[in-house]
């Protein structure tokens, strides 16, 4: 059974609502309000406005019970809106932990003892097990914990983590010996050390990420905390001075005028004035946008560790992008013969064949089918060739055949010239000249010999996945620099970086290469994205601000890292930071709009609140409402229902767009900020006409 992380669930999903629904209640518990300063307020005004209620019930209310009643209960339910679009956030990241939980049982294992773990077997729950345990998994049975793969090799099912059906090979030694408990060997056996103790698994790290048990608030959102408890506190000492005011103004207006019907202003109407005054909005959204954020990066496959890692996304500025796989498919290609001076084109082709009939490299087979299609050079069959086959080795550097007395060579420029030194020749100068051309070209060339005679070079190209060059003009519009990391000469790897885009290139990269220049750009004061999946990106992936480690790597390398890929795809990295970008673009857009919310409710509230007193207030009544109490409760109601409104974009996030951070600012600007100052008007407006409508104002 498939188990993987579920992808576009509705947003609305009935599996999600009801349980956000109940929830939303329990929220209300003053132990989990006080974590949001705003909402805390809206909470201690919300109780507040209830006891006036029920003061105006007995009698002794300085307001109407049916005025005092309509904002308390308003009040409520802004707070429990805001709980709801927590909630709503929350659970989508537990039924997908819920998903992830079927995935995990407590499996027989046959855990190995004595020495060389080879005396004794045990079967032992998975539970039983501790790091540095051996186990023996063979086909049929189920991983029991996380682990590196010590002997054996075995195709392996990862469903149930990756939502892949296809198996993946895990084999000791390299960058594909680890394995996850949980997933299960289709074929051969391993021998497992397991490297986790229960309850520190990756599984139950995904599982508490995708929960958000373990999520706290990153830098930027601290302190936009603290901007909008600044804000409310500046509000709340506002709003407090009003009343004494009110009352100085009311006495000293009815000193004047002893038929004056002035009234100092309600506490009820001063709790609602401060409620609609402060930043509600973002107040009641910020957590559930945080939460959302970690939500797509699931979509994607991608483990967040941390809430800051998906932020940090968004503000990267350099991403480092190994060559092969990320910007080339990573199988090099046979594109061109080109035989030495004196060597007939056929003949050159027909022993590039001959060299390369046992090599099952995609680079091997692609020589083959070039010599066919090209020059007609018949495909043989290597079994029906009475030949030797020479293997690649990494001491030699080249392959081969020895056939009817010919012992043809084909590998790499320094290795053929050795190897026909060693047969008293030498290589052509023109032959040089092509390798250097095919080298600045950046392809690779292999050169192939017959004994001491030299006939040509093969032209093998690293192919560039299409549109990376417009993925990378696009990165470059968004203000980010690319630089590959390759392990390819000077030439080859500035030829590849021209054909696909990218801003930079490291050369001949080594993992000390790699960290050094990570902490040359950090030093600088920028912010650096990497991908890795060997151990020896451990170091680069620590370094890097946001590291995504593939999931078909090294534990070492998911250690290191603070994101791990699900889809082991390098390119990745690119949504990875699209994602981050669209968080930080959300949560601006809705405090942008928030904030101008506020100053036109003041239109509608302020007016209302002390007409009594100052009748040429009523100047300021611009929305032309029915009365002051019709103001007041329309604002009230606008102020709870934005909230509703704004639930799906703060969980599905603002529309990206690639573009630099200036422009996306005016638009922010330009929609938020100018519709943040509309709506309000528009919607109040609303709300009185269908009080009035309904005789309610």
């Amino acid at each position: 059974m498939n188990h993987s992380l579920p992808k576009n669930r509705s947003l609305f999903d009935r599996a999600i609502v009801v349980p956000a629904l109940k929830a939303a209640l329990l929220k209300l518990n003053p132990r989990l309000q006080v974590r949001n300063p705003v909402m805390f307020v809206v909470f201690i005004g919300a109780i507040f406005t209830t006891g006036l209620w029920i003061q105006a019930l007995l009698g002794s209310g300085e307001t109407s019970a049916n005025f005092s009643l309509a904002i308390a209960g308003w009040l409520w339910l802004t707070l429990l809106f805001a709980n709801f679009a927590e909630a709503m956030a929350e659970g989508r990241g537990k039924a997908q932990a819920d998903t992830l939980r079927q995935s995990r049982r407590d499996v027989q294992a046959v855990k190995l003892s004595g020495p060389q773990y080879s005396s004794s077997q045990t079967i032992v729950a998975a539970s039983a097990l501790r790091k540095g345990d051996y186990i023996l998994v063979s086909a049929g049975e189920t991983i029991a914990g996380d682990g590196d793969v010590i002997e054996g090799v075995a195709a392996v099912d990862e469903s149930a983590i990756t939502g892949e059906s296809a198996p993946v090979i895990r084999e000791s030694g390299g960058d594909r010996s680890a394995v996850t408990g949980g997933t299960r060997v289709l074929s051969d056996w391993l021998i497992v050390q397991i490297t986790a103790n229960p309850g520190e698994t990756f599984l139950d790290r995904m599982i508490a990420m995708v929960e958000g048990a373990k999520r706290q608030k990153t830098p930027n959102e601290i302190a936009l905390n603290i901007l909008l408890t600044a804000l409310t506190i500046i509000f709340l000492m506002a709003t407090a001075t009003l009343l004494p005011f009110s009352i100085y103004s009311v006495e000293a207006v009815k000193a004047l005028d002893s038929s004056s019907q002035a009234l100092p202003i309600t506490v009820t109407a001063l709790v609602a004035l401060l409620v609609c005054l402060i930043p509600t909005t973002i107040g009641g959204l910020l957590s559930a946008i945080g939460i959302a954020g970690m939500d797509r990066m699931i979509q994607a496959n991608v483990i967040a560790m941390s809430g800051r890692a998906v932020e940090a996304a968004g503000d990267v500025d350099v991403l480092l992008l190994d060559k092969t796989g990320t910007i080339t498919l990573g199988n090099r290609q046979a594109t061109n013969f080109m035989p030495a001076a004196g060597v007939d084109i056929n003949e050159f082709a027909d022993a590039a064949q001959l060299a390369s009939l046992a090599d099952e490299t995609p680079e091997g087979r692609s020589i083959v089918l070039l010599a066919n299609q090209r020059y007609n050079i018949a495909e043989r069959q290597a079994n029906q060739l009475e030949a030797e086959f020479v293997a690649f080795t990494a001491q030699t550097r080249m392959s081969g055949i020895n056939i009817a007395g010919r012992q043809i060579r084909k590998g790499a420029v320094d290795a053929i010239e050795r190897y026909v030194q060693t047969q008293q020749g030498n290589l052509p100068s023109d032959v040089r000249a092509n390798v250097e051309t095919i080298a600045r070209a950046g392809g690779t060339p292999l050169v192939v010999a017959d004994g001491k005679r030299v006939l040509g070079v093969i032209q093998l190209k690293d192919i560039v996945k299409g549109g990376m060059k417009e993925r990378f003009g696009e990165l470059r519009r968004m203000g980010i620099k690319t630089v590959m990391i390759t392990g390819d000469n000077p030439l080859t790897a500035a030829a590849i970086a021209a054909e696909a885009g990218v801003d930079d290139f490291l050369a001949e990269a080594t993992p000390e290469a790699k960290l050094s220049l990570i902490r040359e750009y950090q030093a600088g004061g920028r912010l650096v994205a990497m991908t890795g999946d060997g151990t020896n990106d451990a170091p680069a992936l620590a370094q890097a601000d946001v590291a995504v480690a593939m999931n078909t790597g090294t534990n070492a390398a998911k250690e290191a890292g603070n994101m791990v890929d699900l889809d082991s795809n390098p390119t990745k990295l690119i949504e990875v930071v699209k994602i981050g970008k669209q968080l930080l673009m959300t949560r601006g857009a809705l405090t942008t709009f928030s904030i101008a919310n506020d100053i036109a409710k003041y239109f509608a509230i302020i007016p209302a609140a002390f007409a009594s007193t100052y009748p040429v207030l009523n100047q300021l009544n611009i929305m032309g409402l029915a009365s002051p109490e019709s103001a007041i409760i329309s604002a009230v109601i606008f102020n709870a229902l934005i909230i509703v409104f704004l639930i799906p974009l703060a969980l599905r996030g603002v529309r990206y767009r690639a573009v630099a951070a200036a422009q996306a600012l005016r638009s922010n600007l330009l929609i938020y900020g100018l519709g943040g100052l509309i709506v309000p008007f528009i919607g109040i407006k609303l709300i009185d006409l269908l009080l009035v409508a309904l005789g309610l104002a």
